[in-house]
């Protein structure tokens, strides 16, 4: 979660557009729109209605749908007034109505008494939960901005990372040039979505498709390959580290030693790649992300590779080239 306090007025200025719109606005209770939002959770306070507060969860966003606004107003004037009044002593976020609903006077009075922002929506509720919960989770997941490549290969979205100078971009730009995606380029802002699904996006929107290359200066990826080259965010299948080739260091050359790398908790298959004068990185890398996607589909090339040269060593042609075939007789 950001170090900064999430609050009502951000969640009605997200800014968020299509699928992702909350459609909100301020019906009252406006002194309270820099309360703030703790939890990415939402709470129906039907039972908070009725007069049991036992347990209530205060601390999240209180939805109120066509069932707890029916409720509201055939209950019994007296028992209505007792309960509301109760209800906003507690420290509430805010209150959302789905549906265009509107809350009686008598709540939006306790709302301007109490300081809390009641809001309209004229989304179904259904729809309206699954989009803010999408959104709260995604604010307050674990994130961190690591300095590398994000781009979708196959399908599969690589994180590029190295030293500074080995290639990063220039590798990036020609899987561009072969017809993959940049999702991010220098600065890339990693979410840990539901505690095992690292999301990453570009760290900053206005820059985050442009790309570095030495030598030429920043080119809009955008601009260069079309909107058909980019995405704004990509979960992350697999780490590739670029390093200078170093004779001295062993390399993997079966595939059978599984690496990983920790990111915010979360296990993410890495893969070493030495980089030297006339070695394809992008073959190499585009490659990798095709073995990866096999693997997620239950095929792992190294371990049957494996297992075929133990069955062709336990055969008697294996026996005859080793021992030679007089010593078989």
């Amino acid at each position: 979660m950001n170090n900064r306090s999430f609050t009502v007025l951000d969640l009605i200025d997200i800014g968020l557009i299509g699928r992702n719109s909350l459609d909100l606005r301020c019906l009252c209770g406006r002194l309270g729109l820099s309360r703030e939002i703790a939890v990415p959770e939402v709470n129906r306070p039907g039972l908070a209605l009725s007069g049991f507060f036992d347990v209530f969860a205060d601390k999240r966003v209180q939805v109120f749908g066509r069932g707890e606004a029916a409720y509201l107003q055939k209950m019994p004037q007296e028992n209505t007034k007792q309960h509301i009044k109760r209800f906003f002593s507690y420290d509430i976020p805010c209150c959302i109505f789905s549906c265009g609903l509107e809350p009686e006077p008598f709540f939006q009075q306790e709302a301007d008494l109490a300081g809390c922002p009641i809001l309209q929506t004229e989304l179904d509720t259904t729809e309206f939960i699954t989009r803010i919960l999408r959104i709260l989770l995604t604010i307050f997941a674990p994130r961190k901005i690591i300095h590398g490549v994000l781009v979708e290969v196959y399908g599969m979205g690589v994180l590029i990372l190295g030293e500074s100078g080995v290639g990063k971009s220039e590798t990036a730009l020609e899987l561009l040039k072969a017809g993959h995606r940049l999702v991010a380029d220098d600065a890339v802002e990693i979410h840990n979505l539901n505690g095992n699904t690292l999301v990453g996006a570009g760290a900053n929107k206005i820059i985050g498709h442009h790309m570095e290359i030495r030598g030429i200066g920043v080119i809009n990826i955008t601009h260069l390959f079309g909107v058909g080259a980019i995405r704004e965010r990509k979960e992350i299948d697999i780490v590739i580290m670029l390093e200078e080739w170093d004779s001295t260091k062993y390399y993997d050359r079966l595939g059978d030693d599984d690496v990983y790398m920790d990111i915010l908790g979360v296990n993410v298959h890495k893969l070493t790649i030495p980089v030297k004068p006339g070695r394809n990185t992008r073959i190499v890398i585009e490659t990798a992300a095709m073995n990866e996607r096999l693997k997620t589909m239950g095929y792992n090339s190294a371990k049957e590779f494996n297992r075929n040269i133990l069955k062709w060593i336990e055969t008697n042609t294996a026996k005859s080239v080793y021992f030679g075939q007089e010593d078989i007789i």
